[in-house]
């Protein structure tokens, strides 16, 4: 039997976690939520990362939730072992998976089947390469991986030193790893629109509720705990605009605001990953349960 996944896809804030949640109340099959969101991953940031409430987890199990901490390295590649890892439990217990997140770079590998590297930073490696002359670093790319040219662009050191990281520590070119295997499942996806004022406005709803809810107190308790601001989890929309209060550089009404903006832009960032002219996306308004359950039950029942 094939097995199927259920995609719920869109920028923040649109209503992702709500509509699956009220898609596995109705659904009549016992189903559970797959986190694809970057963020959500790290445990102690809860407030700004907008992980789902105990109700909602409660209703429906959600799975690559707090996984690591905050210092720990995180990408996509444990993400795509992690999420296949969860797959193939949840299918074990006879359950439906829902992706759900709004980090378009996660869904799409696991969905498209992306080949990704597994290979960490190498500081020292990169330290070496930049010592050299740009234009020394892309010929030798070039005679590494003659298909480079498509994919690097020469002025961008930065994806050639990678690109060069990914050869000697692989042996493969990073052009391979740009190939896809499609995966074996079957799977449909659901966005959640809405209008861009409409998201705007719920966008700062949430975050005025965040800042409420205590968000300076939990970024407080992490830097105290050892977290740095430099470190990448830290630097997230929120978290960063609320240590640069707490160290003087901004009052609390413009971290706000600035939280506020740089939602905003991650919102528009996320819609260019999740085109409404994809024909793969059935575009449905965040409340539109009934037709979300109409069309996961005929994907369901679908003849193999």
């Amino acid at each position: 039997m094939t097995r199927k996944l259920i995609a719920i896809v869109g920028p923040t804030a649109s209503g992702k976690t709500a509509l699956a949640v009220d898609l596995a109340r109705q659904l009549a099959r016992p189903c559970e939520a797959i986190n694809a969101d970057s963020r959500q991953v790290y445990r102690q940031m809860d407030i700004g990362t907008a992980k789902p409430t105990p109700a909602e987890r409660e209703a429906l199990p959600h799975q690559l939730i707090d996984i690591v901490y905050p210092d720990e390295p995180f990408g996509l590649a444990t993400w795509l072992d992690l999420a296949n890892e969860a797959l193939e439990s949840v299918w074990g217990r006879g359950r439906i998976p829902l992706l759900v997140g709004g980090t378009g770079q996660y869904l799409w590998a696991l969905l498209e089947g992306w080949r990704v590297p597994k290979v960490p930073a190498n500081d020292e490696f990169r330290r070496e390469l930049k010592q050299r002359p740009p234009a020394e670093l892309l010929a030798e790319l070039h005679r590494v991986d003659p298909e480079s040219h498509e994919y690097v662009q020469p002025q961008n050191v930065r994806r050639v030193i990678r690109a060069l990281e990914v050869y000697y520590a692989t042996g493969k070119p990073f052009s391979h790893w740009r190939t896809k295997e499609p995966p074996k499942f079957d799977w449909m996806a659901v966005g959640v629109t809405l209008s861009r004022e409409e998201l705007y406005a719920r966008i700062d709803t949430r975050v005025d509720g965040m800042f409420a809810a205590g968000l300076v107190d939990e970024v407080q308790h992490l830097r105290e705990k050892g977290y740095s601001r430099t470190l990448p989890a830290m630097s997230s929309i929120g978290y960063g605009e609320v240590c640069a209060h707490l160290d003087g550089e901004m009052t609390l009404a413009e971290a706000i605001k600035r939280t506020k903006t740089g939602t905003h832009r991650l919102a528009r960032h996320q819609n260019a990953w999740f085109k409404q002219t994809d024909s793969r996306i059935t575009w449905l308004a965040f409340d539109d349960t009934e037709e979300t359950v109409r069309l996961a039950h005929e994907f369901l029942e679908r003849s193999e």
